[in-house]
C-alpha cells in the first residue's frame, strides 16, 4: 500500500484464509489473470500449485512478480525474496553457538512444498553439519501454518524427547505454537529455541526469555519492491530475474534498537485505510 501510493497504482489483495489452501488460491489468481490487472505479485503456498496460472498470465503478457516463496516455473518477470537458504543458515549457527556445539534438536517445519520454508529447513541443517557435527537432529514434524498443530507437534516432540536441547522452528505459525508448548511445559530458558520470522507474541516471548533468537525478513520492504518491481515494468524497465533480500538474527537486548523496532514495527496502519 505504501509503494501503490508513492507510484499512483491501485493495489488489489486477496488472499486465502490459510496458506496451505492451494486451489483457494489457484482461484484467486486465475480471477487477477481474468480481469486483465496490468501486473501480478503472487506468494506461492505451494512451489507447484500456481505454475499453470503463471503460465498463463506470462501468455497473456501480464508482468509477474514472485515473492517471499518460489514456484517451479521460470515464467515470471521477477523473484523478490529473503535469501531463505542464507537464513536457515543464520539460525543454525546461532543455535550452534546457544548449545556450545553439542545436544539433540528438534525442527518444527512449516509445511511440505513450501519452497521459502524448505530452504531455511535445509540452510539449518547444512550449517549444523558444516560447523557443529556433535549437534544431532533428532525429531522433525511440520506445524502445517496452524499454530495449533504446530504446538501439538512441538508438544509431541518434548515429550517423546524430554532431555531435548534445542528447538528451531522455521516459520511464524510453526514458531508461535512452539512458544505455546514451551510455555505450557515450564520449559522457557531450558530449551534453547531459535525462531523464524517475528510477531508481537514472539517478541514478548522473547523477552520473557522463551525465543532465545529470532531471524527476521523485512516483509514492509519486500512488499515495496514487489510493487515497484511491476511499476517498473510497466514503464520500460525490466528489473533483473532474482533480487535477494537480508535476514538478520535478533536477540532480546536487540529489541530496544531504534533500527530494529523499526523492522520488528513498521508504521503500517497509515497505508492501511
Amino acid at each position: 500500500m505504501a509503494a501503490g501510493d508513492q507510484y499512483k497504482v491501485d493495489i488489489l489483495w486477496n488472499g486465502p484464509p490459510m496458506e496451505t489452501e492451494y486451489d483457494r488460491q489457484i482461484q484467486i489468481v486465475d480471477s487477477y489473470i481474468a480481469q486483465r490487472v496490468d501486473g501480478l505479485a503472487v506468494a506461492a503456498g505451494d512451489r507447484k500449485a500456481l505454475d499453470h496460472s503463471i503460465n498463463q498470465a506470462a501468455a497473456l503478457g501480464i508482468p509477474v512478480t514472485v515473492f517471499d516463496s518460489g514456484v517451479d516455473t521460470t515464467n515470471y518477470m521477477t523473484f523478490i525474496a529473503t535469501d531463505n537458504y542464507a537464513a536457515g543458515k543464520m539460525a543454525g549457527e546461532e543455535m550452534g553457538h546457544l548449545l556450545n556445539g553439542k545436544g539433540t534438536l528438534a525442527l518444527v517445519m512449516h509445511a511440505p512444498g513450501s519452497q521459502s520454508t524448505m530452504a531455511r529447513e535445509s540452510g539449518f541443517e547444512d550449517a549444523l553439519k558444516a560447523g557443529f557435527p556433535k549437534i544431532q537432529v533428532i525429531a522433525r514434524q511440520y506445524g502445517l501454518s496452524d499454530r495449533a498443530k504446530a504446538m501439538a507437534s512441538a508438544e509431541n516432540i518434548l515429550t517423546a524427547h524430554p532431555d531435548l536441547s534445542g528447538i528451531f522452528a522455521s516459520s511464524e505459525p510453526s514458531s508461535t505454537g512452539t512458544a505455546l508448548a514451551i510455555k505450557s511445559r515450564g520449559l522457557a530458558g531450558k530449551v534453547k529455541f531459535v525462531a523464524f520470522d517475528s510477531s508481537d507474541s514472539m517478541i514478548e516471548d522473547m523477552k520473557a526469555g522463551v525465543i532465545n533468537a529470532m531471524v527476521v525478513q523485512d516483509p514492509f520492504h519486500m512488499g515495496f519492491e514487489v510493487v515497484k518491481s511491476l511499476v517498473d515494468k510497466l514503464h520500460g524497465i525490466t528489473p533483473p530475474k532474482r533480487i535477494n533480500l537480508n535476514a538478520r538474527v535478533i536477540h532480546k537486548a536487540d529489541l530496544d534498537n531504534p533500527e530494529v523496532q523499526k523492522l520488528l514495527n513498521p508504521d503500517v496502519k497509515k497505508y492501511l485505510k
